[in-house]
């Protein structure tokens, strides 16, 4: 097996860095993803024209109804295009949920409160387990959005240096953790509430009144996130390591700083205060009169709790947030407050700008019903080929991985790819609850994320290994990550077969199979 990998990796080293040279040069040649929306949703324009023209249509499986393409072209269509750009933006499902998560995450990171979790994770642990911490940390720093890039990932690789160990394998770990681990966390993360919505949105295609939670996946992440801290430690150790050898740079280590006594008192604080807001949260939902408790039929599941979990993620970030910046001085005024959330909010300007015009491409793709028309098509080719059950969960599985080497926004990618592939999975004959495409899309999103040039972070990882020897280049990081792709992608998408299997649920009111 050694040796398999050694093969593998001197491979990943050579032959296929030429490939991902043309690979890049591709993806440098695409437009900006905005721009790329909104020439997708002309593209929809235009075939909605034609296939309205040539009377493409579909019966609808479950009402049975005749459903016909309509034109974004003729006079209704302009109209309807005219007067609906500002509401396609507004009710688009993903932005008021990252809106209002970020508010939160803005003061846990504006206060420091993240950055020293992290530390506190990583320095705290025993030195035999600080490859699974660095990898845990890895997994857990989505909380904090994209900061696990900038401060896990060179943190990583400056632990293992002063420990006396290979750097490039502590950058590889934590970038396991950070990037390849994506689609699985042990809390729920603005990431949940922004692709939530887009399955919501596609899956109202064939069930109008069909609610999606940030929750719908919450059972399966929290073991796929155990699962990518084993898997991760395992390459690490087995076949990074090894295969790297003893360091040979000439970079001088560093002293990893430790806590000091006010990030104690501070971290200490924020336990305390995050404990409370569980417990509160958790007082509102679990007795039989909660007050977030659906109020006639008790239930907990369709309940105000889960209709406004975002409030409650909200609290969570906001109120520990708050306690530590007070301890550690971050945060001294109200000002310092609106100040960490406002640069929290300019971080995401640019996807808000995305936002606009992936908004109107899926509300053309929704109008023109041509979504639901190639999901009905779909599903019947699928039927009609006998691909169904598990062959086509590991297909599209692999296939949201390879789209992933081209296309880096998980955002992006699932809000073309959900309009279809959710309905199609609702129609096909057993059919899947779309809380089963979303997480068999997640995986896919996260194997590829560590070998592939158009992940918007890949030159920053790149520009961190050269502090540790210049040479290093896009072919040293892929070499050292393809391992993590292929055992990620075996074991990762093993555990979605065997929780298929299983039929057990793949988070709060969301089973595997659709009862129609």
């Amino acid at each position: 097996m050694k040796h398999l990998f050694s093969l593998i990796a001197s491979f990943g080293s050579k032959a296929f860095s030429k490939s991902l040279d043309k690979i890049e040069r591709v993806g440098n040649a695409l437009p900006h993803p905005a721009t790329l929306f909104a020439m997708l949703a002309l593209a929809v324009a235009l075939l909605s024209a034609i296939c309205a023209w040539g009377s493409v249509s579909a019966v609808h499986p479950v009402s049975k109804a005749t459903i016909e393409s309509r034109n974004l072209l003729n006079l209704d269509g302009l109209r309807w295009i005219y007067t609906n750009v500002l509401k396609n933006f507004l009710d688009f499902p993903p932005l008021g949920y990252v809106l209002v998560v970020m508010i939160g995450i803005g003061v846990a990171e504006g206060s420091g409160l993240f950055t020293l979790m992290i530390r506190a994770l990583v320095l705290t642990a025993p030195q035999k387990w600080i490859t699974g911490a660095v990898v845990l940390a890895g997994v857990i720093s989505h909380l904090a959005s994209e900061g696990g890039y900038v401060i896990l990932i060179p943190l990583g690789a400056a632990i293992f240096h002063a420990l006396g160990r290979h750097p490039m394998a502590g950058l590889a770990a934590a970038f396991c953790g950070v990037s390849g681990g994506f689609g699985s966390n042990l809390l729920i993360t603005s990431v949940d509430t922004m692709l939530c919505g887009m399955t919501e949105t596609a899956a109202r295609m064939i069930l109008p009144g069909m609610t999606i939670t940030p929750a719908v996946n919450f059972y399966f992440l929290f073991v796929s996130a155990i699962l990518v801290v084993v898997v991760g430690t395992w390459v690490t150790e087995k076949i990074v390591i090894p295969r790297l050898g003893a360091y040979q740079g000439t970079a001088e280590r560093l002293p990893v700083e430790k806590l000091s006594a006010i990030e104690k008192k501070g971290l200490l604080g924020a336990s305390i205060a995050l404990l409370i807001a569980f417990a509160l949260l958790a007082f509102s939902i679990i007795p039989e009169n909660g007050i977030l408790r659906n109020p006639q039929t008790k239930s907990a599941l369709h309940s105000p709790f889960f209709d406004g979990i975002i409030v409650g993620i909200l609290l969570i970030f906001f109120v520990p947030g708050i306690v530590y910046g007070i301890i550690v001085k971050s945060i001294k005024s109200d000002k310092d407050v609106v100040t960490h959330i406002t640069n929290s909010m300019k971080g995401i300007a640019g996807y808000i700008v995305l936002v606009f015009f992936a908004s109107q491409f899926v509300a053309f793709f929704n109008y023109s019903k041509l979504g639901i028309i190639l999901a009905i098509k779909g599903a019947a080719f699928l039927q009609s080929i006998q691909l169904t059950g598990i062959p086509l969960v590991i297909s599209f599985v692999l296939l949201s991985a390879f789209i992933n080497l081209f296309m880096g926004s998980a955002s992006a990618k699932w809000a073309i790819m959900a309009p279809v592939f959710v309905p199609m999975f609702m129609l096909i004959d057993p059919a899947y609850h779309p809380a089963l495409t979303q997480a068999a899309f997640r995986i896919g999103d996260s194997i590829t994320n560590v070998i592939t040039p158009m992940m918007s972070y890949f030159a920053l990882i790149v520009a961190f290994s050269q502090r540790y020897d210049e040479k290093y280049g896009i072919g040293t990081i892929i070499s050292t990550m393809i391992p993590y792709t292929i055992f990620l992608g075996i074991f990762w998408t093993l555990l979605l077969i065997i929780w298929v299997q299983t039929g057990y649920p793949l988070g709060p009111d969301a089973p595997i199979f659709l009862t129609k």
